[in-house]
């Protein structure tokens, strides 16, 4: 959970609009989240990547409803690796337990036009994870 430095209300609402008009997604309540968050699904006939490519069923990432802008995504392996070196994100606490896959991060919101551009090329790379299994996205 995202506990400070929130993203701005019209930097989410720009990467939701974002995140909605990808490719062969359904939008929609998460499957594993609260609630109030909002979800991408892949339709069953393109998610066609590896297990790890998704939170659950066909649902690949979720934007948290609680205000903050942080997001729980599946990323190709080399790149979950860079979000949480680079301080970008950190693994699900699931992980650890075990109980979850390590390409499962959680994205800080983004503050700024220039954290957006690269939450927003982080989604698509999950996208194109779930979609291909591309582990070079």
């Amino acid at each position: 959970m995202q506990l400070d430095q929130f993203a701005p209300a019209g930097i989410q609402a720009e990467l939701w609009r974002r995140m909605a008009a990808l490719t062969g997604i359904r939008t929609g309540r998460s499957k594993i989240s609260m609630p109030s968050s909002r979800a991408l699904h892949l339709d069953q006939a393109t998610a066609t990547g590896p297990a790890d490519a998704f939170l659950v069923e066909t649902e690949f990432t979720h934007l948290h409803g609680d205000g903050s802008g942080s997001l729980h995504l599946a990323l190709p392996s080399a790149v979950a690796r860079e979000v949480i070196a680079t301080g970008r994100g950190e693994r699900h606490p699931a992980v650890a337990l075990g109980l979850a896959h390590p390409t499962l991060v959680m994205l800080f919101g983004p503050r700024d036009a220039d954290e957006l551009e690269v939450v927003w090329r982080l989604v698509q790379a999950s996208h194109a994870y779930a979609r291909s299994g591309d582990n070079e996205s």
